[in-house]
């Protein structure tokens, strides 16, 4: 039994040795700060200015339409302008976290990242994408002329 367990702890030391020593270069780990990305890109000031102008679009006809409806029918306007407002928030951050899931494939491809973790998880380490990540965000859709 000696000779078996001793063999099953070389097996394992040799096992150990060849993982740890064996692969030679460390994997390629890339740093995104979402938190730069969210206020510095222009695709998401853009994205943002439309959501602003939907939400000045909606307030301003509530506004016009305030003197000539009857305050229950205000209140219903305004219930329905808020889901309208959050519906076109939902649907802004969805394509926002979309466009920079794409982007961010593409650069850590590019890069040859193996792996990319959240800024505020890391303490030291990586390589920051944050910048490339900016730069190559698709242009976001031109803001439509607001309803009349």
């Amino acid at each position: 039994m000696g000779i078996k367990f001793s063999g099953v702890i070389v097996s394992l030391l040799l096992g150990t040795t060849l993982l740890l020593g064996g692969c030679g270069t460390q994997p390629a780990i890339g740093i995104l700060d979402v938190n730069k990305v969210m206020s510095d890109s222009p695709q998401v000031k853009a994205l943002q200015d439309q959501l602003n102008a939907k939400g000045k679009e909606l307030s301003d006809q509530l506004e016009k339409d305030k003197t000539t409806i009857s305050e229950d029918e205000f209140k219903k306007r305004q219930e329905a302008a808020y889901g309208d407002f959050l519906k076109t928030k939902q649907d802004l951050e969805g394509q926002i976290d979309s466009n920079i899931k794409q982007t961010l494939e593409q650069v850590s491809k590019d890069k040859k990242l193996s792996i990319v973790i959240y800024k505020n998880s890391i303490a030291q380490g990586g390589v920051d994408i944050t910048d490339d990540v900016i730069a190559k965000m698709p242009a976001a859709p031109a803001t439509p002329a607001p309803a009349k």
